[in-house]
């Protein structure tokens, strides 16, 4: 079994700039549900929307390409994809010669595919749409707007309150204060969330302080948004709730998860934030 701690994370790593699909580590995904109790079936589905800025080749005649990438992997696939491997793997394209855009696409897609035990879908942007890409922040209520004490910096779900004597509410709120730290290196992982629901109404101090919670742990983007679903539906039981996270990139990549247990929801348009 792949573990955090084997991934090239926080290691010197060599450059490839030939492809080299084996650079790719995933890592499976049950380890940290089991830590939530998640066994069966899922309480959510959702995607994980990674998108690449970095991304470059060669055509036949040597002359580099450009490209800015999304892949949108599921959440139930068996793994998550270590985000310094995925890196190396976008690296190792650099000075490969390919007959055109669509040659890449499916070996992205074949690889990442294998890596995550499940099918990803892969979109290229090409230099002539660049200007086509567009950028919006999350909509909501801000959170960040109340004045609050706070001395915790680690995860309390308990910390979580609502109210279940008044008629249920259908609301969204967004706070820009997340904070997080990757689970092998420590290093800080920056974030926006959205969190909408229909429920009893979610005590709003509670759910900033329990936000900022995060500010010192040390966990994968993705694992702390299905952490912070895990909580919100077990201690507030909204019977509607999706959660999700626009995290600023590292590498150039960002990570954007997104958790749902609305079978009508709408996939997130995947807006690139002012932070990112």
């Amino acid at each position: 079994m792949n573990l955090p701690e084997h991934s090239p994370l926080g290691k010197t790593s060599a450059y490839r700039t030939d492809y080299a699909p084996e650079l790719l580590f995933p890592i499976p995904r049950q380890g940290k549900r089991d830590e939530l109790g998640l066994k069966g079936t899922l309480p959510f589905f959702g995607v994980d929307i990674w998108n690449g800025y970095e991304l470059s080749w060669l055509n036949m005649r040597g002359k580099p390409q450009v490209a800015v990438a999304r892949f949108t992997i599921p959440a139930d696939s068996p793994n998550l994809i270590e985000s310094k491997s995925f890196k190396l793997y976008l690296n190792s394209f650099n000075q490969t010669r390919l007959a055109g855009p669509d040659a890449l696409k499916m070996l992205l897609q074949q690889d990442l595919s294998a890596a995550a035990g499940a099918n990803v879908h892969v979109t290229l942007t090409m230099q002539e749409d660049f200007a086509k890409l567009e950028m919006g922040e999350l909509e909501g209520q801000l959170l960040d707007r109340l004045d609050i004490d706070v001395d915790n910096y680690s995860p309390q779900p308990e910390t979580l309150k609502a109210n279940f004597d008044e008629l249920p509410v259908e609301e969204t709120l967004v706070s820009h204060l997340l904070k997080s730290n990757c689970l092998v290196t420590g290093q800080p992982d920056w974030g926006s969330v959205q969190i909408s629901y229909y429920g009893p109404q979610i005590d709003q101090e509670s759910l900033l302080k329990y936000l900022i919670g995060f500010r010192e742990h040390n966990e994968f983007h993705e694992q702390c948004v299905e952490r912070i679903f895990t909580d919100i539906l077990r201690q507030c039981k909204p019977q509607h709730l999706t959660v999700y996270a626009r995290y600023t990139r590292r590498g150039g990549l960002d990570i954007n998860p997104w958790r749902t247990n609305f079978s009508s929801a709408q996939r997130p348009s995947n807006l690139r934030n002012a932070r990112q």
